[in-house]
């Protein structure tokens, strides 16, 4: 006989909790656990979700910054990865210099096309 309920964690809520101070609230993350299953990319997708619907991210989620130097394109991203992507791209297509900012660093760095 299988038991396939979750194990008993004595009372401990697990669930994620994002605030932000700007809206002066704090909000569970049950629906992006139950209701979207995004896992452990709850946080994340409460952000990008925050960020789209009041033009700020909640307290302590702080993005990448990519920034073109030859035309208005940009975008934020939570994670290195597709930030990096989206830069590496721009450049390629358009052959403009990318401005890279990582949260955490005070640091910019500029991706420009070969040769230049």
């Amino acid at each position: 006989m299988s038991d396939d309920s979750p194990p008993d964690t004595g009372g401990i809520d697990n669930t994620p909790t994002v605030t932000c101070a700007r809206c002066d609230q704090s909000w569970r993350l049950d629906y992006e656990l139950d209701d979207m299953q995004v896992g452990n990319q709850a946080v994340e997708q409460f952000a990008l979700d925050h960020y789209r619907h009041t033009g700020h991210f909640p307290d302590d989620v702080t993005p990448w910054l990519v920034d073109c130097r030859h035309c208005p394109d940009g975008d934020q991203f939570l994670s290195e990865q597709p930030a990096r992507r989206w830069a590496e791209t721009h450049v390629r297509h358009t052959r403009h210099t990318v401005a890279v900012e990582a949260p955490t660093s005070a640091e910019t760095e500029l991706l420009a096309p070969d040769g230049e």
